[in-house]
């Protein structure tokens, strides 16, 4: 098992993407031996872009676009694509691969598609891992596009470096009811389909929205128009991108770690938590009547505690 996580390693530090497809997979699924896999790579600084933003406003066909500006520059590019995973099954139509279907066998491009496995941040549960998995291979770029955001589930902002949000001039009266959050987590704003009525007005009354975060962050967030079918727009958008590599703050930095540090904790306290075991417990209790759900938690958590 040491020799196949090193020779896996290796195969990482030389950029074979079919050693990169088989890391993935094995620490996808928890392989023995796979966190003193992750130990021993290598710091990788590679720049981590979230692409994130409600269904249906072009999310799949942007990352498209910016795969072909990076390939143009001579860039390589890894992409993750978060699809939605059905509640109850966790299985889940990872259609990215057609969506990108030209890129697909480029050598200079990497893609993979995860299931977000019911998690409710729109990312998949072993993102970071996964992440850190990429960064030890050559790539200049890793992408991440998430399976699309409601109010709070803003998670990715505790991922990417640099985050992207994508919204569409029938976004008008959504973005009355945004939170700050989702506001205050993008480093920049797309509105794509803009060659749709409206869209000047859109782009203006979000500008005006901004005005109080550029106030409190001392800094101007970018609103770049794209088409994105036609690839208009992402020309501009791939500069903005590369401007905000340079002006990531220290602190934003440190932000960045913590969160990651923090779900990973998170996730390694809930191992010992089976759910299928939770479940079985909650309908023989629910069998007796009076189920209260707040107490059957803490009676599981109780009964963790005291092993």
């Amino acid at each position: 098992m040491i020799s196949m996580w090193q020779e896996l390693s290796d195969s990482l530090r030389a950029g074979d993407t079919r050693g990169l497809a088989r890391s993935i997979s094995l620490v996808e699924n928890e392989q023995d031996g796979y966190m003193e896999f992750l130990q021993a790579l290598p710091a990788g600084n590679t720049p981590i872009l979230g692409i994130t933003g409600p269904p249906g406003a072009g999310k799949s066909t942007l990352t498209d676009a910016l795969i072909g500006e990076f390939v143009k520059a001579g860039k390589k590019v890894a992409v993750l694509c978060i699809d939605p995973s059905s509640p109850f099954n966790l299985g889940a139509l990872l259609g990215d691969r057609i969506r990108m279907s030209q890129w697909y066998n480029h050598p200079d491009v990497f893609i993979r598609s995860l299931a977000n496995r019911g998690n409710l941040g729109g990312l998949h549960p072993m993102i970071i891992e996964i992440t850190e998995i990429m960064k030890a291979t050559p790539f200049d770029h890793i992408i991440i596009e998430t399976v699309g955001i409601g109010q709070s589930e803003i998670e990715i902002a505790g991922l990417a470096d640099i985050t992207v949000v994508v919204l569409v001039p029938e976004a008008g009266d959504e973005i009355q009811t945004m939170k700050a959050g989702l506001m205050e987590i993008a480093d920049i704003f797309v509105v794509n389909k803009s060659d749709r009525p409206d869209a000047e007005l859109f782009v203006r009354n979000l500008r005006q929205m901004l005005s109080p975060v550029y106030h409190r962050q001392q800094r101007e967030i970018p609103v770049i128009k794209t088409v994105a079918s036609e690839a208009s727009g992402v020309p501009e958008l791939m500069e903005a991108i590369l401007h905000q590599d340079g002006v990531q703050s220290g602190e934003r930095k440190v932000y960045l770690l913590t969160r990651k540090a923090w779900q990973m904790l998170q996730r390694i306290r809930m191992k010992d938590f089976d759910i299928q075991d939770i479940r079985s417990r909650l309908e023989e209790k629910m069998k007796g009547g009076d189920f209260n759900l707040v107490r059957f938690v803490n009676e599981v958590a109780a009964s963790k505690n005291d092993r």
